[in-house]
């Protein structure tokens, strides 16, 4: 008999978060475009793809076109080994540094999926967003390659070692530099102690978030080990509630870290505070957007997710050998 319980409590983790909701004016418009690009690919099944056409993503068309790519390389990695995960990766990588480059033909959709998204984005993007992109991108690639690793191999973190990869494997820190993409950011700025403790704390959010609301489905599908909830319970020898609890303890912990740090950003002059501010509200703004997400789509709560998001109470799935992402 199972003596799970049946149903999982979902803390308000962003309750007290000073950024509320809002929705860009032009998101119907430039989702429809998005989505429209996309699906001409065929790139998913066809149960994946309705799953995937009921998820809202990032409002501007670069945000809907980087997320359409992350949350397909999640869908073909998840489900490879390391091997198979870096020949992916390699695919990717080569697509963004050569934007231009025809793709060899029978190779894996996501290259040319890659290559279009990165064309367009460096017609607009500046200079510095572009190499900050082009790092981050790399690094979140190489993450999901040390994630195949330890999937392949079993292989279960303690919650540092977890919480230092899954900074990369959530995508979080290359979805962070859209906010800068329509502005010259110096590297002084972007790499300063203060502005890279802020942004890991955005991350953290963004990932402690996603973890809890897609920890259900994870764990029907068998595919929970890379998830913080997971780790939570092996690590201190918690239950699914006594887990929520401490990553939302977490959470709130690095909402102040945010919030305090805010003050400790130095001056770079007029001219670049300005765009400074721009950049941490946008981060800020991301939080929401992602916590908002992963209610209103469709990806891991389905057609409840409101229903969830009011009463917070989720019926734990059933395990399953395999469901369909």
């Amino acid at each position: 008999m199972d003596a799970r319980p049946r149903m999982i409590y979902l803390p308000d983790t962003m309750a007290n978060w000073p950024w509320l909701r809002t929705i860009n004016p032009h998101f119907e418009d430039v989702k429809a475009e998005a989505d429209a690009s996309f699906r001409d690919f065929k790139a998913l099944s066809p149960e994946s793809q309705k799953a995937f056409d009921k998820c809202d993503f990032e409002h501007l068309r670069i945000a809907c076109d980087l997320l359409n790519l992350i949350l397909l390389l999640d869908e073909y990695t998840d489900i490879e080994n390391e091997a198979g995960t870096k020949g992916m990766a390699d695919i990717v990588l080569d697509a963004l540094h050569n934007p231009h480059k025809i793709r060899p033909e029978g190779e894996c959709i996501i290259g040319e999926i890659a290559r279009l998204f990165w064309a367009r984005t460096i017609q607009f993007a500046s200079l510095s967003s572009q190499r900050h992109f082009l790092e981050t991108f790399t690094a979140y690639l190489d993450g999901v390659v040390a994630e195949a690793l330890d999937r392949e191999q079993g292989h279960k973190r303690s919650i540092e070692d977890y919480l230092k990869l899954r900074r990369y494997t959530g995508g979080a820190q290359p979805c962070l530099v859209i906010c800068e993409m329509g502005m010259d950011l110096p590297d002084e700025v972007f790499y300063h102690p203060v502005i890279t403790g802020l942004a890991e704390c955005i991350t953290d959010l963004l990932v402690i978030d996603n973890d809890m609301i897609s920890y259900n489905k994870e764990q029907a599908a068998g595919n929970e080990d890379h998830n913080i909830i997971s780790t939570v319970m092996f690590e201190l020898g918690l239950d699914i509630s006594g887990a929520m609890a401490w990553a939302t303890h977490y959470h709130a912990e690095v909402q102040k870290r945010f919030i305090d740090g805010l003050a400790k950003v130095p001056s770079w002059g007029p001219s670049v505070d300005v765009l400074v501010k721009e950049y941490l509200n946008g981060i800020a703004m991301a939080a929401r957007a992602n916590h908002s997400w992963g209610f209103e789509g469709h990806r891991y709560c389905g057609t409840m997710g409101p229903e969830i998001q009011q009463a917070r109470l989720v019926p734990l799935l059933p395990k399953a050998n395999h469901i369909t992402v």
